[in-house]
């Protein structure tokens, strides 16, 4: 499978006293409390470029790993940002920051399920649902699918409209108690709560409403469209 994947930094292996060290430094985080959350993901970021053991895992809070599929991890100024919303919609909408927080917010707690077999238990991210947003574009009849563009120029994600107007399908600008860090997809990203970790379009720039579904970047590798989380991995997301 053609598969391009960068994890956050580069640079030679750490050391295993070095290594012992920043795990306690992590530990120190995770004791202090989630207002430190963001720290501990860079850290285990930072310690996974250069821990080709994988024992960056094991850092308490851990457990992410960070993929992209350019040769890096955009971003964007908060100030800068701008979310679009258009296609077969009544009213296009083009979004800040600001105005995101402004609109109804949802809060969900799930595992954060990656295709690949790993796991983060009890995810902690708010938003705005993808529900609201299209409610307030209007959809037009003649829309079946939502198409999800990354500002990194390459990626895309779709879902068919019902799955789009699901309750657990969200806008996420907060992971944690801040904001969606750049190395999650910030400062915007999709959370497609009950599907694998990759329909979860990270950089979100656009939002797209189009007459037919198209598959998105990793779907043209095989990957499939409707990717609920199977019972496989102790779950069974898809709809009865």
């Amino acid at each position: 499978m053609a598969k391009r994947m960068s994890h956050a930094g580069d640079g030679a292996p750490i050391g295993r006293r070095v290594f012992l060290g920043l795990v306690a430094a992590g530990t120190a985080v995770v004791v202090a409390g989630d207002p430190l959350s963001h720290a501990l993901s860079r850290l285990q970021a930072t310690l996974a470029s250069h821990d080709p053991t994988g024992l960056s895992a094991l850092i308490p809070g851990g457990g992410w790993r960070y993929y992209t599929v350019t040769n890096g991890f955009p971003g964007v100024a908060r100030a800068d940002y701008r979310l679009h919303i258009g296609g077969l919609v009544a009213r296009p909408l083009t979004l800040t920051l600001d105005d995101l927080a402004a609109r109804p917010r949802t809060h969900l707690v799930r595992d954060f399920q990656c295709v690949t077999g790993w796991r983060v238990p009890d995810v902690h991210w708010a938003g705005v649902t993808l529900a609201t947003l299209l409610q307030e574009a209007g959809v037009h009849p003649a829309a079946t699918a939502v198409q999800f563009r990354s500002f990194d120029g390459v990626y895309t994600e779709s879902l068919t409209l019902s799955e789009a107007l699901r309750p657990d399908i969200l806008v996420a600008d907060t992971f944690g108690t801040g904001p969606v860090p750049r190395e999650h997809g910030g400062p915007v990203r999709m959370l497609v709560a009950p599907m694998y970790g990759y329909k979860s379009c990270k950089w979100l720039s656009e939002i797209r409403l189009v007459p037919r579904l198209t598959g998105g970047f990793w779907e043209r590798y095989g990957y499939a469209q409707d990717g609920w989380v199977g019972r496989s991995n102790g779950r069974n997301d898809a709809p009865t």
